[in-house]
């Protein structure tokens, strides 16, 4: 996995990111549904949102606003950030913060940040920022848990999931309710989905009790699907005895570790011991008449369940890098993808500046054609506009029917 690794890892020349951002923001920024979906159909709205904007040397201009699209494409195109964050909306405009007593947030979407590096615990193939297409998977679950889940218990339907560039995805709840929520709702949400929970030194990160519930099940049938392929092939959790060990100490203490000492140091393949140890395990349930699936669920949501940065989602002014953002550090576009297309998405083949401009000089079709449209940005703008025509037109109980399935 070394090349991919490097791809993803490699340093972006600060001086050739800067030019390029400069044709980027002139020439392929999608200002117009940009717009459309920041004011939600109310420049009232869009007036006092935050926007941050990074320059180079990591500095940070925080609480910008904009009343319109010029206004926020001129100052784009003057500032040149390399990196662009969007935060809450407020009681007033952000830039005029400074001159009134109260200043708070009270609203936005409800936004969630998987990051691969929270996975190093069960990760094997890389660590820290590098990735490779064996531990995207996680990202893949990941997705497909959460969208299902938000879609399914918590009814919302205008959903953006948006690449980070580097190491993980971003989601965006942009439904009216979630827009509205407090901090103590956005928590509840956080909360529910979080099911691994626990510090570097906890062996033991989900407890399930009780009766079996429905969203835990599916979660539970959306981890099998990949199990054997992530785990058991890709990651070979099983391949010495410190990971055999680790696993272990996920089921339940004094069951079956002390009967299993000698299959911690055989020369079986992972797919083998995995096989006796869940025979061990079915064995010790079944001699003591206890469920014999809990601990196992249990054992698989841990090495495979999204792992939540809980304070992103829970903070209703926290800043969250924006879709069409380019990560400074690789150069690629931060670009949405549809969640039921996740299996497909390819994070090591979305464009970086540099192949989107290159491509813009190498286009030979008709001059009238959108600059975005004469490059790989293509496909993820014209998604991203039906999302904000969806959002534009969200108050319209027609439209709502008519939804499109994000």
């Amino acid at each position: 996995h070394y090349f991919i690794q490097s791809n993803l890892s490699m340093a972006v020349d600060a001086g050739e990111l800067e030019q390029l951002l400069k044709i980027y923001y002139s020439r392929l920024f999608p200002y117009s549904p940009y717009i459309d979906w920041l004011s939600y159909g109310s420049k009232e709205y869009l007036a006092k949102r935050e926007f941050c904007f990074t320059l180079n040397g990591d500095i940070y201009l925080r609480y910008k606003s904009f009343s319109n699209l010029d206004e926020f494409r001129k100052e784009l195109r003057t500032v040149n950030p390399f990196k662009i964050d969007v935060g809450a909306v407020y009681n007033v405009k952000p830039k005029d913060h400074k001159a009134f007593k109260s200043f708070s947030a009270e609203e936005r979407e409800v936004v969630f940040d998987i990051d691969m590096t929270d996975y190093d615990d069960v990760r094997h193939c890389c660590s820290d920022t590098s990735i490779c297409a064996d531990c995207w998977t996680f990202i893949k679950i990941a997705v497909k848990i959460l969208d299902t889940a938000l879609r399914t218990d918590f009814g919302f339907s205008n959903l953006l999931w948006v690449y980070s560039g580097r190491r993980g995805v971003h989601c965006w709840v942009a439904d009216e309710m979630a827009r509205k929520l407090n901090n103590s709702g956005r928590g509840a949400i956080a909360d529910y989905l979080s099911l691994v929970v626990g510090g570097d030194q906890q062996a033991k990160k989900v407890s399930i009790t009780g009766m079996l519930h429905p969203s835990i099940k599916r979660s539970v049938n959306i981890v099998s699907s990949y199990f054997e392929e992530l785990q058991i092939k890709a990651q070979d959790f099983l391949s010495d005895p410190q990971k055999c060990d680790k696993v272990l100490s996920m089921f339940p203490a004094g069951s079956i570790q002390d009967q299993l000492k000698e299959w911690s140091v055989s020369h079986h393949d992972s797919k083998t011991k995995w096989n006796l140890l869940r025979e061990a395990w079915f064995s010790y349930a079944k001699k003591r008449s206890i469920n014999k699936d809990t601990a196992l669920y249990e054992v698989v949501l841990q090495l495979c369940y999204p792992r939540l940065d809980v304070n992103v989602t829970k903070g209703l002014n926290h800043l969250l890098k924006s879709p069409f953002s380019v990560h400074p550090k690789t150069g690629r576009v931060c670009v949405p993808f549809l969640a039921k297309n996740v299996d497909s998405f390819d994070p090591f083949s979305v464009p970086t500046l540099g192949d989107i401009i290159k491509e813009l000089d190498d286009w030979t079709g008709e001059d009238n054609t959108p600059d975005y449209a004469k490059t790989s940005l293509k496909p993820a703008v014209d998604l991203f506009k039906r999302f904000a025509k969806e959002c534009k037109a969200e108050s319209s109980e027609d439209n709502k029917e008519n939804a499109m399935d994000w």
